[in-house]
């Protein structure tokens, strides 16, 4: 299967894009390492197939989809780059500041934000709070290699996750605002039900630390999620005084296509208004809702002036919605 490759250019301030590595990993593949069967991750998941990295790590694929944002237009005038991500390159240096540094947005103050999956959600309203000045510019990119982070003997979290990459380029437009409302929250006390990449302190002079593999109780996530998710979405919309029916598109974090369904239906609107590419991507965590805006605005499915909703969730506990006009 061909990498994917996308920018499309929303509105005149508004671009997104999206990469993906060229390698995928069926159901198939999957149970020729682990026990499990292509039936079986489907019916529990709805994913048929995710892309993994085999030399990329996560800048590389955030600094693609950089490239392909600022085209036509110039580094030096983005005043910020945020990396949304749960798999950085490294605690030091920020993967951000890699990106800045290959895009030469040399004017660029840089940083990562960690909040899991819902970290796109979390960094484009941040981004939209600091980016104040008229003609200001920034890259908001959720990238992940959650690859590094997977027990390939554990079908538990093996089967979920994938690697990718996707992000906006917004511009400060004064006069016509695209980001309407948002709803942050974080739930610290349910933070045991999924982590990833713990470390551990160590004797002196103890060895370097490692990295600990996902570990998620399912049924409590699903359950966090299915009340959670609707909770934030429909605060959001209220705090915009806009209806449910109001909303163009819900594009939720792709976690598992029981629990999208799950929140349409809580919400009582219909499925067709919660596109998904979960079956192609697996879970990419922060580089979800981007990845899948791309795709819809290449596929004509998401245009300029829509009323859209990105809807984050995942470790931490978190959840985060956002309602944008694009």
């Amino acid at each position: 299967m061909n990498r994917k490759e996308d920018c499309l250019d929303l509105r005149q301030n508004c671009k997104s894009s999206r990469y993906l590595p060229e390698f995928a990993v069926s159901n198939d593949d999957l149970s020729q390492i682990m026990e499990t069967s292509d039936e079986w991750i489907k019916t529990r998941t709805g994913i048929s197939s995710r892309r993994i990295s085999q030399q990329e790590n996560t800048s590389d694929l955030a600094i693609q989809v950089a490239k392909q944002l600022l085209a036509g237009e110039d580094p030096a005038g983005v005043d910020l780059i945020i990396v949304a991500t749960m798999s950085p390159d490294a605690y030091t240096p920020a993967t951000a500041a890699l990106v800045q540094a290959a895009v030469g947005a040399e004017n660029a103050a840089c940083f990562d934000l960690s909040a899991a999956c819902s970290g796109f959600v979390y960094a484009l309203d941040v981004a939209e709070k600091m980016l104040r000045r008229p003609g200001g510019m920034a890259l908001v990119i959720g990238a992940e290699t959650l690859s590094k982070l997977v027990d390939w003997q554990d079908r538990t979290t093996a089967v979920l996750f994938g690697d990718g990459a996707g992000g906006v380029l917004i511009k400060n437009d004064a006069l016509e605002p695209h980001f309407l409302a948002s709803q942050l929250k974080s739930y610290g006390h349910l933070a045991k039900f999924l982590s990833a990449g713990q470390t551990s302190p160590q004797p002196f002079p103890g060895p370097v630390t490692g990295l600990a593999p996902f570990k998620m109780n399912g049924r409590e996530v699903y359950k966090f999620a299915t009340h959670k998710v609707p909770e934030v979405i429909t605060a959001c919309l209220e705090e915009a005084g806009v209806g449910l029916a109001e909303v163009d598109l819900f594009l939720l974090h792709q976690a598992n296509y029981r629990i999208i369904k799950q929140v349409a239906r809580r919400l009582d609107l219909p499925e067709e208004k919660f596109p998904c590419n979960i079956a192609e991507y697996g879970n990419t965590s922060a580089a979800s809702e981007a990845i899948l805006l791309a795709g819809l605005a290449e596929e004509g499915k998401a245009q300029a002036g829509d009323l859209v909703v990105l809807a984050g969730f995942g470790g931490g506990l978190t959840a985060a919605a956002q309602l944008v006009r694009l």
